[in-house]
């Protein structure tokens, strides 16, 4: 525990039953909900084709493998940043804890600073400050902008993960901390062996629903020029000029994110069942 500070929130226990009021969790309704408006869109949109072109399924099937590869730009994006950002949240998080002053009031600027930040912005800032290029040694490393904007992803996934943790830490009941100060652990033994632990549990929940928050925010990486899966969509519409290709094909994507998010959406519903503290 900090000394001096007793006011700050804390990340409560999970209650077996308790659920927050009006939460809502995504289920096979809206997958069918999903896949009905993609079934009717494609039927709307053949009956507003003109005569001779080919219909809007054969159209999604020939532009599948291309929107397959920027989907899985999508996915190595978020899995690059997800990485980066725990390392770094993790390391902020217990700055955050602190006993040192100075070091707590620079990791909760940081942050508050990076939380309150929106995406986007970020992602400009990393795409237009960081060079094209970088000389390491005697040899120039391009940086693609797919990389750049993996970073500007996250410096958001690193300060939301830093509150997972700081929150996770505080949670832990005060006499852990002084019965392994009983045993003469030292406080990093003590953070380490003990209380980080225990922590696991009650971040892995939110950290996996920080995830599929990320999986969904890849798409922002389109307005600064990634070749993702909504910047290969928007392409498709334009090879394609079509109009009554519009809805469809960007359901389509839709049900495509839907697909990939919704597991890890389940697998957090049981793992919040099987942390809670009774």
């Amino acid at each position: 525990m900090i000394a001096g500070r007793t006011d700050l929130p804390v990340l409560l226990p999970f209650r077996p039953g308790a659920r927050s009021a009006g939460a809502r969790r995504p289920g096979r309704g809206h997958a069918l909900a999903l896949v009905s408006g993609l079934v009717l869109s494609i039927g709307i949109g053949d009956a507003l084709a003109a005569p001779g072109v080919p219909s809007i399924l054969a159209t999604l099937v020939k532009w599948t493998p291309l929107l397959a590869t920027g989907f899985l730009l999508n996915i190595a994006i978020s899995f690059i940043a997800m990485a980066i950002g725990t390392a770094l949240g993790t390391l902020l998080g217990l700055m955050q804890i602190s006993l040192f002053r100075p070091v707590r009031g620079f990791s909760w600027a940081m942050t508050q600073f990076f939380r309150n930040a929106p995406w986007l912005v970020l992602l400009f800032y990393c795409m237009l400050l960081l060079p094209f290029e970088m000389p390491i040694g005697q040899a120039i490393v391009p940086l693609p902008a797919w990389l750049k904007a993996t970073f500007g992803l996250s410096l958001a996934v690193m300060a939301n993960v830093s509150e997972l943790v700081r929150g996770a830490v505080l949670s832990i009941p005060s006499g852990q901390w002084e019965s392994s100060e009983a045993l003469a652990f030292s406080r990093r033994q003590t953070l380490w062996m003990i209380i980080l632990p225990q922590c696991v549990k009650r971040m892995l929940p939110p950290w996996m629903n920080l995830y599929a928050i990320l999986v969904v925010g890849t798409a922002l990486a389109s307005i600064v020029g990634v070749n993702e899966a909504m910047t290969l969509t928007g392409d498709v519409l334009a090879a394609e000029s079509r109009t009554e290709l519009l809805v469809p094909m960007y359901l389509y994507l839709l049900l495509w994110f839907f697909a990939y998010c919704y597991p890890i959406a389940r697998a957090t519903v049981a793992l919040e069942r099987r942390f809670q503290v009774r």
